[in-house]
């Protein structure tokens, strides 16, 4: 029997960050004195100066100051991704909401490595771009599906192998599965969806249950090309509850890369 590791991350989009001063670091909240938001390097804690901050949702973008300060100039009602860039760091993504991003965020990003690979930075719609209002954040939808699936091929290193490679997914929301609803990820009362599936060079490689940010996938061994092209594939889930036509599950996502330790 094949086997494939079942993501179920709810770091974030269920229990978003509420004490003052909560420091972001891998999708884990620590409690800390500071005195505003900004992004530091989550070794040296030293402030990283001219970071992006993103709010795609919102088409916001703003920037760090030389201390990594930043204020968010935008208006957010619902959970929201915000995602964090800098040259020769790791891409980073959370969800805020009203609360949690109304409150002094110290965001902590981790350098890069020469293995590491950028598969997407874009956010992405997957689905038919058909949901419900009731669907898990439906409301902060701002483009449109690119269809069911998407596929990515990339050249992993010839030395892959002598790391632990994980498939990184940023953030993803959207996710209308039986165990997002019992979750209350979303209001959907009479259907649920299948689960959005990953396969690396054709294999299933895990299944997501629930909405979240910094969901990692480990890539087996053996399913590594080193020195070779590799293929990732996201699918979203579909309506099992619908059986007279094919009902996607719209979500989107964002930052997707593969990180080697």
């Amino acid at each position: 029997m094949k086997k494939f590791l079942i993501i179920q991350a709810i770091i974030f989009l269920i229990f978003p960050c509420s004490a003052i001063g909560a420091t972001v670091e891998g999708g884990v909240t620590k409690s800390g004195a500071v005195t505003g938001s900004r992004v530091i390097d989550s070794t040296t804690k030293q402030p990283v100066a001219n970071a992006s901050i993103i709010f795609p949702q919102l088409q916001y973008k703003t920037f760090t100051n030389a201390e990594g300060a930043f204020q968010i100039g935008a208006t957010i009602n619902g959970p929201t991704v915000m995602s964090v860039e800098k040259e020769g760091y790791r891409q980073y993504s959370l969800t805020v909401n009203k609360d949690s991003a109304s409150k002094p965020l110290v965001v902590s990003i981790q350098k890069s490595n020469a293995d590491d690979i950028s598969i997407a930075s874009e956010m992405m719609h997957l689905g038919d771009n058909t949901y419900s209002k009731n669907s898990a954040n439906s409301g902060d939808f701002k483009i449109s599906a690119a269809g069911p699936f998407y596929t990515k091929t990339f050249l992993m290193a010839a030395t892959a192998l002598n790391r632990t490679n994980y498939l990184v997914i940023g953030s993803i929301i959207g996710i209308d599965t039986a165990m997002a609803r019992a979750m209350g990820q979303n209001n959907v009362k009479n259907s649920f969806s299948s689960p959005p599936e990953v396969f690396f060079n054709g294999n299933k490689i895990a299944e997501i249950h629930l909405n979240g940010d910094g969901q990692r996938i480990k890539i087996p061994q053996n399913l590594i090309k080193p020195g070779e092209k590799n293929e990732i594939t996201l699918k979203t889930g579909k309506n099992l509850m619908q059986t007279a036509y094919t009902d996607y599950d719209d979500i989107e996502i964002m930052n997707i890369s593969i990180f080697s330790e």
